[in-house]
């Protein structure tokens, strides 16, 4: 198959070639991925998009859920249960109601969201898996990781 570029620009192209090759069962025309990682093992690289959470309280300073996880229930509690937590899920949500459609339509594939604490067990860890939740219940089907969740 040839096809002739010469009066196409990229968006078109991309367009063409879906069209010709998909299988027509594409629900999302972006993967958006989220992951969660602490600062002091370094930013991840070829992200999107860097969101930094260690404003908010530290589950750390807390003896009983140090050795825990932003996926362990009481931490999580923590961390989603603060009101400036609330308040920053809030305007989080409304910004990716606004970016993700506008980054469909220009075309964009990939959308990758990294989210920074300062060890990447605790804060980061449970916005994301929040961030994963709320993706998934507004179409998406997103891919949710926890690079240092174990260090």
């Amino acid at each position: 198959l040839v096809i002739d570029t010469s009066d196409l620009n990229v968006h078109q192209l991309k367009s063409q070639i879906v069209e010709l090759f998909s299988s027509g069962d594409d629900t999302s025309g972006m993967q958006v991925s989220v992951t969660s990682f602490g600062f002091k093992h370094g930013i991840p690289l070829d992200v999107d998009m860097v969101l930094d959470v260690r404003f908010l309280p530290n589950p750390h300073w807390d003896e009983r859920m140090r050795p825990q996880s932003g996926l362990d229930e009481e931490v999580r509690r923590y961390v989603l249960d603060q009101p400036l937590t609330k308040d920053f899920l809030g305007r989080i949500h409304g910004l990716f109601e606004l970016l993700i459609p506008a980054y469909e339509t220009e075309g964009k594939s990939y959308l990758t969201i990294a989210i920074g604490c300062t060890g990447g067990r605790h804060r980061s860890v449970a916005i994301a898996a929040e961030l994963g939740e709320w993706l998934t219940a507004h179409g998406q089907n997103p891919r949710v990781t926890h690079r240092d969740i174990t260090r």
